[in-house]
């Protein structure tokens, strides 16, 4: 039997081990079997004679080659976690004595920067004509949300004790149960008092949510989601609009304006000033582009695009 036989039989025989003892699904076997194959293939070509001769020197350099070539660092944490889970199987079978993936880590993809919709989309979102019920509570819903960076759950989660009209203040409860109170702007104030005028037409019992479905009951996530497309799409705006847009703007627009990064942190209840810090990124580009548009000596001329050194 040739050792590149062997190696196809031990990992069709894992991949038998993962169907039928650990129950896995067609499709993430699947995906064990591409990664292994696409391993296997590099490790031979390196001189590779068998498993057990693949050594964590020889892990980390297809590692630091597949990256060098462009390979999301997700890719390869995906082949890595396929590799070591091969070798667990092979040392829990004694079939070989060291895992040569099991310390080595892929390298971290760059942070896709959020998404935000700039303030005149914004408006044309938000400053629409209410001439019903449901649109007086989706109005006040996004209005509130972009008004105090809500994340999605916490808009959920909103109670009508949880809000303070008068003051202009709500409480919520964020990740890891930490409350937090915030402002809430003037308009989405107004929305809000619209929005109770009506909201007993739909209340049933003592529900104490905020927003209401239709049949009295707190609206779920995928609600609130289907309702801001519509309500972009009454806009006018060609925007794949989601919730998180919406939080992703308020923190963008609240640092170009006051560029006062602690602050927003408290605002978003963000444990860490790094997760606050990917908006300093948009602010950047915003201010990259003006810059651009505007400066005499960076605004390109026509033709400089075929310019040769």
């Amino acid at each position: 039997m040739s050792e590149n036989v062997k190696c196809r039989g031990e990992v069709d025989d894992f991949l038998v081990y993962l169907a039928d003892i650990k129950r896995y699904s067609p499709h993430t076997i699947d995906n064990y079997r591409r990664d292994l194959k696409t391993l296997e293939l590099h490790f031979r070509s390196k001189g590779m004679q068998d498993w057990n001769s693949l050594k964590a020197t020889e892990v980390r350099h297809y590692v630091a080659s597949a990256h060098g070539k462009g390979l999301a660092g997700r890719s390869i944490a995906r082949q890595l976690s396929a590799l070591r889970s091969f070798f667990n199987y092979r040392l829990k079978h004694e079939l070989s004595r060291h895992n040569p993936a099991r310390d080595i880590r892929a390298p971290k993809d760059a942070k896709a920067l959020p998404v935000t919709l700039d303030p005149e989309e914004i408006s044309r979102l938000l400053d629409q004509d209410a001439d019903s019920p449901l649109m007086l509570r989706d109005l006040a819903m996004f209005e509130l949300f972009y008004s105090s960076g809500l994340r999605l759950a916490e808009l959920t989660g909103l109670d009508t004790d949880h809000i303070d009209l008068r003051e202009g203040m709500l409480r919520v409860t964020g990740k890891g149960r930490k409350t937090r109170d915030l402002p809430i702007g003037t308009k989405a104030r107004e929305a809000l008092k619209r929005w109770y005028e009506v909201r007993g037409q739909w209340l049933q019992g003592e529900e104490k949510a905020v927003f209401l479905s239709q049949r009295g009951k707190r609206l779920s996530p995928r609600t609130i989601q289907d309702r801001l497309k519509k309500l972009a799409a009454s806009s006018g705006l060609m925007r794949n609009c989601h919730p998180h847009m919406l939080r992703h703007s308020f923190a963008s627009h609240m640092l170009e304006s006051s560029c006062d990064l602690r602050a927003v942190q408290e605002l978003l209840g963000h444990a860490d000033i790094s997760t606050t810090q990917i908006y300093t990124h948009l602010d950047f580009q915003h201010l990259a582009s003006v810059y651009e548009n505007a400066h005499p000596r960076a605004r390109k001329k026509p033709g400089d695009e075929n310019d040769q050194d």
